[in-house]
């Protein structure tokens, strides 16, 4: 309980944290990357490739690592796919898709119990760790949008002021096709992209919440942090894994 209501406090406070992104049904992994020391380990229940028992493996193995709070990028913007993360034991939830300063005040509400929120009470797990008393609980629950389209950037500054919200975060990919890009990464809408970000981190400080983003490294991270954000998530497991075995591969057959 400690834990997630003293990472929610650095969160709102604009604390630097760092954070790492897990899409692999692999508790043990999940374990190992939580004894590292990354402030954080979300698991992407959106676009990750695992189910619900997938999700709860990965926040206990969170949980053994002991140096880690665990977070859930959700699969929609709903109070059943919000609570049901809750429950299982996160310590905050990334809302993807937020549009508008109303969906971002939906996102507070299924995070908060009434009467302030629409969460309905049953703490299965997140009981034993955070909370059960609902005012202790919403206090200690992260809940941040995603800016990843094009309607979503038009009213980032609408969305940061919502109450409740501890912050906001940039979902790269999506925030470039939003904007016109023909694919992520995409060099053509570039000079646009770091406009967006920049205006992204100067709504989340005008209005004093966190604002977040997914990079793919540690370098960038450090950037992204340095340029003004507050929360930064380095790449993932899956793409990680590729990359260290590539890796090996090619030392080995380069003559």
């Amino acid at each position: 309980m400690a834990e997630a209501r003293e990472f929610a406090d650095r969160v709102r406070a604009r604390e630097a944290v760092v954070g790492y992104w897990m899409t692999l049904d692999a508790p043990p992994a999940a374990e190992r990357i939580a004894r590292l020391g990354y402030d954080y380990v979300c698991f992407d229940a959106q676009h990750g490739l695992f189910g619900y028992a997938g999700m709860l493996h990965g926040l206990l193995a969170v949980q053994a690592g002991g140096a880690s709070v665990g977070l859930v990028r959700v699969g929609a913007n709903d109070p059943y796919h919000i609570g049901r993360a809750l429950d299982a034991g996160a310590s905050g939830v990334i809302v993807p898709l937020v549009d508008s300063a109303e969906q971002a005040e939906a996102a507070v509400r299924a995070t908060r119990y009434p009467p302030s929120g629409v969460r309905s009470y049953g703490p299965m797990r997140s009981g034993l760790r955070i909370g059960p008393t609902p005012a202790v609980s919403n206090e200690s629950v992260v809940c941040l949008a995603m800016i990843e389209t094009r309607s979503g950037l038009e009213h980032v500054e609408e969305i940061c002021r919502v109450p409740g919200l501890a912050g906001v975060y940039v979902g790269p990919s999506d925030l470039t096709l939003g904007i016109g890009g023909a694919a992520p990464g995409d060099p053509e809408v570039a000079e646009a992209f770091t406009a967006a970000l920049a205006r992204v981190a100067a709504a989340a400080a005008d209005a004093g919440v966190a604002a977040g983003v997914h990079t793919a490294s540690g370098e960038q991270a450090a950037e992204r942090l340095a340029q003004g954000f507050t929360l930064a998530t380095v790449s993932s497991d899956v793409v990680h894994l590729e990359q260290a075995a590539a890796a090996h591969l090619g030392r080995v057959r380069t003559p």
